[in-house]
C-alpha cells in the first residue's frame, strides 16, 4: 500500500508540473502575467505566481472538488487553488469543519493547509478575464481534468458551479460512468455514477453567491456532510462481482 500511494504522489506531483508549465492558452497566458505585473494595491509586496495553478490536495483522496478557475487576486496570486481570496476562506472553512482539512485557514501555499482523502481540481487552471473562460479554452484545459481523473481513485466528485458540474459529467461520460439524460446542476443534486461512485452539486462559494445569501455556510456543510456520509456508506464504495466459481471438494 504503501508503494502504491508513494507511486501516486509521483504520478501527481509530475502531472501538476506539466500543468504549471503549459501555455496553450496565449489569452489566459497574457492575462495572468498582465495580473502578477500590475498587482492589486492591497498585494503590491507579494511576488505573484502569475501561471497555471496546479491541483492541490491528497493524491489519493476519495473526495475530488472540481471548480472553474482561479482568481486573479486569489489562487493566480498564491499559486494554489482556493486560496488568498473570499471563495476559499468559505471553502476551507467548510472542509476543515468536515474534516476534509486540517485548518480553516488558507492565506499562501505554505501556511500549513494540509487536505485530508480530499483533493482541488479546476476546469480551468489559468485566471481567465472577467472569470469567464472562452469555450475554446476550457476545451484547451480539457486534457489536465482528463489527466486528473484518469489518475484519481476518487469515489465521490463535488463540482463547485455550473462549468465545474459540466465538465465532471463529460469527464463521467467519457469514462463510462454515466449514460443517463444529461442531469441539470443544481446544489445538492446527486448523481449516481458507476461502481459507487457519485457526483455532487454545490454552489460555488463565490462572493456573489455568499454575499447574496444564494449559498449559506449551512448549505455548503451539507454538501461536504453528504460527500462523507457517501464516503462512509455501502454507496461510496466500489461494487465487487460474487465469484460463480464452485469450490473443489
Amino acid at each position: 500500500m504503501q508503494a502504491n500511494r508513494s507511486k501516486r504522489a509521483t504520478q501527481w506531483a509530475q502531472l501538476n508540473e506539466a500543468i504549471v508549465a503549459c501555455r496553450g492558452c496565449p489569452r489566459l497566458v497574457e492575462h495572468c502575467q498582465a495580473i502578477a505585473a500590475t498587482k492589486r494595491a492591497a498585494y503590491r509586496e507579494w511576488d505573484y505566481w502569475g501561471r497555471p495553478v496546479p491541483n492541490f490536495g491528497d493524491p489519493a483522496a476519495r473526495l475530488l472538488l472540481v471548480g472553474l478557475a482561479p482568481g486573479a487576486h486569489g489562487s493566480n496570486r498564491t499559486g494554489r487553488m482556493f486560496t488568498g481570496d473570499a471563495s476559499g476562506d468559505w471553502l476551507y472553512r467548510a472542509l476543515h469543519r468536515a474534516g476534509f482539512a486540517n485548518q480553516p485557514t488558507a492565506t499562501r501555499a505554505d501556511d500549513g493547509l494540509r487536505l485530508i482523502d480530499c483533493a482541488i481540481t479546476a476546469a480551468v487552471h489559468c485566471a481567465p478575464p472577467d472569470n469567464m473562460p472562452t469555450p475554446a479554452e476550457r476545451t484547451e484545459c480539457r486534457q489536465w481534468l482528463e489527466a486528473t481523473i484518469d489518475a484519481s481513485i476518487a469515489r465521490v466528485f463535488v463540482a463547485l458551479g455550473g462549468v465545474g458540474w459540466q465538465a465532471m459529467l463529460r469527464e463521467a461520460r467519457r469514462k463510462g460512468w454515466y449514460k443517463g439524460t444529461a442531469p441539470k446542476f443544481g446544489h445538492l443534486e446527486k448523481v449516481p455514477l458507476a461502481d459507487g461512485r457519485w457526483l455532487l452539486g454545490s454552489y460555488h462559494p463565490s462572493r456573489q453567491n455568499t454575499s447574496t445569501g444564494r449559498l449559506t455556510e449551512a448549505m455548503l456543510d451539507e454538501v461536504f456532510t453528504t460527500a462523507r456520509a457517501l464516503l462512509n456508506s455501502d454507496e461510496g464504495k466500489p461494487k465487487t462481482r460474487r465469484s460463480t466459481a464452485t469450490s473443489r471438494q
